[in-house]
């Protein structure tokens, strides 16, 4: 057998050779050679090289995951750990470069050196960061043999070192960012997941009462990131009063988005009971006027603490863990809506619906409704109250509760914001089993756009049969249509209609393809569902 120094030099791949094995020895090489240039470099002699070469480790490093991520799509699509605890996670930490903070944390723990994790916790993660990078060790071994010897086949061996790396990675991950950082537990992204609905709801009400119009919501005027959970707030104590913001329940059982403004949700909620339809609507106008205007402002507004008689403030805004049940779902689906408009000088009252099924609240005895407005010297007085202390809520939820809340609105957004007809941008028939695409629309910075032959191509191959040419992942580091780089996270989808290569995010559609031998729903990208698919495989998403 030859040594293993003539045999890496006889059989050393080329640069320009684009398999993916290839690509990974020179990647690996340079990882090796930076490591060897900081152990042979004195840091306290060349304190600044030794920062440059830290920094070089981390880059190729780097480059060195992003072709591993790439060989597992290749080798092991099937056989991937799941990565579904990743919505736990708090927005901000999903990074592109999370994978490399993961193994320089794991470099950390093993060695010993400072971490910001408790002991405890720290002895408990060390044998998983262990295993982890031993686990690489031998990941890089052998695709380093196999490509020396026949980089373009995988066999079992390689399989199984890449299916144990990408279980013990995923492992490690999770109970990691778990130390660090409060993930949400499944109760809770559940009651999160009601969150959304309310708001949602919450949206629909403002169109029809002309609190809201559709062209700020598809324009994302800055100015709902606080008017939408206002209004939501007045919704979910009032209008649907069993959903999640049941006061029924302990704070323990609500939203830890929520939770903590239990005892002064309950205060809002009683006064807003003694409100009439005519002074509610002009409160949720108040709440969607600018954020530091207030139309029923006294000449002397008063100060947070003493916004709300009897009540101290707002609790800490710490989080509460989350029980271990799950609540039993509730439904927004009643509606509630003023029987008529509120007439004040100089502001256009809206027309909120006159009728339609939802709850009717109850008024507090005749009593207690006295006494609640006794405390304010004028209805003004008590609607400028409202509007502090809702406005505080939800303003608060912007400060405390900021990566929760923007996940919220993001998909709020994504549900209420207009669709295009399909009518109008669907260019295909279909003709005697054909697809027709023809005539399709151009859609901007799409690449089956930019040449009026690649649709006619497309076509062409549907009336053949022939499936397109799958575009190899070597060749695409970005995807085709937002560009955005792909990374350890942000992984490669082919589009089975075009055959390129697109994001999750890009290529979010199924579709039956029987004009490619494909009768069950496929990955497309969103402009072949658009574009140039007919209506009959699109609605097989819908089945």
């Amino acid at each position: 057998m030859l040594p293993a120094a003539l045999r890496r030099w006889l059989h050393r791949p080329k640069r320009s050779d684009p398999r993916l094995l290839s690509q990974f020895f020179f990647a690996d090489e340079r990882v090796t050679r930076v490591v060897a240039e900081i152990n042979g470099l004195d840091a306290e002699l060349d304190p600044q090289q030794y920062l440059v070469l830290l920094n070089q480790l981390h880059l190729s490093q780097a480059h060195l995951l992003a072709v591993i991520e790439r060989i597992m799509e290749e080798c092991i699509p099937t056989q991937r750990h799941s990565r579904d605890y990743l919505v736990k996670f708090p927005e901000e930490l999903l990074v592109d470069n999370l994978g490399n903070h993961m193994l320089f944390a794991a470099e950390c723990l093993l060695a010993g050196t400072f971490i910001e994790v408790e002991e405890a916790e720290g002895a408990q993660l060390r044998p998983r960061a262990r295993n982890l990078l031993c686990s690489l060790e031998l990941v890089r071994t052998v695709l380093r043999e196999q490509s020396l010897s026949q980089p373009g086949t995988y066999p079992e061996p390689v399989r199984a070192a890449l299916v144990q790396f990408d279980r013990l990675f995923a492992e490690f991950e999770l109970s990691y960012v778990s130390s660090l950082v409060a993930v949400k537990s499944p109760e809770e992204i559940y009651r999160q997941q009601e969150i959304i609905v309310l708001f949602c709801e919450t949206v629909e009400r403002a169109l029809r009462s002309g609190y809201l119009t559709q062209e700020m919501i598809d324009g994302y005027e800055p100015l709902l990131m606080f008017t939408i959970p206002r209004l939501a707030i007045i919704s979910g104590l009032l209008i649907y009063p069993e959903g999640p913001l049941s006061l029924e329940r302990g704070p323990e059982q609500m939203s830890r988005v929520f939770s903590p403004f239990y005892n002064l949700l309950k205060k809002i909620r009683d006064l807003l009971q003694v409100l009439s339809a005519e002074e509610l609507c002009l409160l949720e106008r108040s709440l969607c006027a600018a954020e530091s205007e207030d139309p029923c402002s006294p000449a002397t507004p008063p100060t947070w603490g003493a916004a709300m008689p009897g009540a101290g403030p707002p609790a800490p805004w710490g989080l509460l863990e989350a029980p271990h049940t799950t609540p039993p779902p509730h439904t927004c689906t009643g509606r509630l809506g003023p029987p008529g408009a509120v007439e004040s000088p100089g502001m256009d009252s809206p027309q909120p619906p006159r009728s339609g099924p939802g709850p009717r609240l109850e008024a507090p005895p005749g009593a207690r409704r006295s006494e609640l407005r006794s405390h304010y010297s004028s209805t003004k007085d008590m609607l400028h109250t409202l509007f502090v202390c809702i406005s505080g809520v939800a303003d608060q939820l912007q400060t405390n509760f900021a990566s929760d809340l923007r996940s919220i609105l993001k998909t709020v957004f994504k549900i209420v914001a207009s669709q295009g007809d399909p009518s109008e941008d669907l260019g295909t028939s279909k003709e005697d089993g054909e697809l027709q695409v023809g005539d399709a629309p151009r859609v901007a910075d799409c690449p089956l756009c930019h040449s009026p032959t690649e649709g006619a191509g497309l076509r062409r191959a549907a009336g053949a049969h022939g499936r397109p040419e799958w575009v190899p992942d070597s060749t695409c580091s970005q995807c085709c249509a937002c560009r955005a780089p792909f990374t350890l996270l942000r992984r490669r989808h082919h589009c089975r209609s075009c055959g390129k290569i697109f994001c999750a995010r890009c290529s979010p559609h199924t579709a039956a393809l029987p004009h490619y031998g494909q009768p069950k729903p496929v990955r497309v990208c969103t402009h072949c569902y658009a574009v140039h698919l007919s209506p009959a495989p699109r609605r097989s998403r819908s089945r």
